[in-house]
């Protein structure tokens, strides 16, 4: 197994190969010139990177050295794609995966969890603001969370929804707490053990605001779906 040394971090140059992933950039807290030179190392050899929880800051200065960056301002991600063959958009019947938020203040976790999906090459539907202090929102979508190869369900406050999402489909629910919520919800932990203790059979949980956490095993499951 290969990795590349460069003082400050050891770069898992094999990690495609041994996983089906290249390794992941988590942004927060790197000093500005250990980023760019990561950035730069994965760019030369993958022709893309894919990073997390980073800042504008931080995207203005990896922009400057790899000008094909791009920055989303609600997930906080910063990748360099790939160059890609071609455009055309799988049909209707391929496999799909649903991320699902319960409020519109839990997407950025929802999307950090879509676009880590998109990215890896998956089909994701969105269905926002499903929570369930209005379940009809969420019950009107029956069909398309069935149909479904998995579904990530993010939620905050109470974290009730992954309950409810896991009692309506047949395929695995990947539950994300957020950290949304009053005092008591304790900065996500009330979600968090809601999501744990859930009766409905099916559901895994992540940690809190682990939205790339959860679009990486979806993807997974897509990608099985697919064979």
């Amino acid at each position: 197994m290969n990795y590349e040394e460069l003082e400050f971090a050891k770069l898992d140059t094999d990690r495609a190969e041994r996983t089906g992933f290249p390794e992941v950039v988590f942004c927060e807290g790197k000093p500005d010139e250990y980023l760019v030179e990561i950035y730069k190392k994965l760019f030369e050899k993958d022709g893309q990177v894919f990073g997390t929880r980073a800042t504008r800051d931080q995207y203005k200065l990896i922009k400057s050295v790899i000008p094909t960056a791009k920055y989303d301002k609600v997930s906080r991600i910063l990748k360099v794609e790939p160059v890609k063959e071609s455009d055309k958009q799988p049909d209707d019947s391929f496999p799909y995966i649903v991320v699902c938020s319960g409020g519109t203040a839990d997407i950025p976790v929802a999307e950090e969890a879509a676009q880590t999906a998109e990215y890896f090459g998956a089909r994701v539907e969105r269905i926002y603001d499903v929570g369930v202090s209005g379940i009809h929102r969420i019950l009107s979508q029956k069909d398309k969370l069935q149909g479904a190869c998995c579904v990530i369900a993010v939620a905050g406050m109470e974290g009730a929804l992954a309950s409810v999402v896991g009692g309506l489909v047949k395929n695995p629910v990947i539950a994300v707490p957020t950290s949304v919520g009053y005092g008591a919800s304790f900065g996500g932990m009330s979600a968090l053990l809601t999501m744990i203790n859930s009766c409905a059979n099916g559901i895994t949980v992540v940690n809190i605001d682990n939205g790339y956490g959860a679009g990486y095993v979806a993807t997974q499951i897509f990608r099985l779906a697919c064979k």
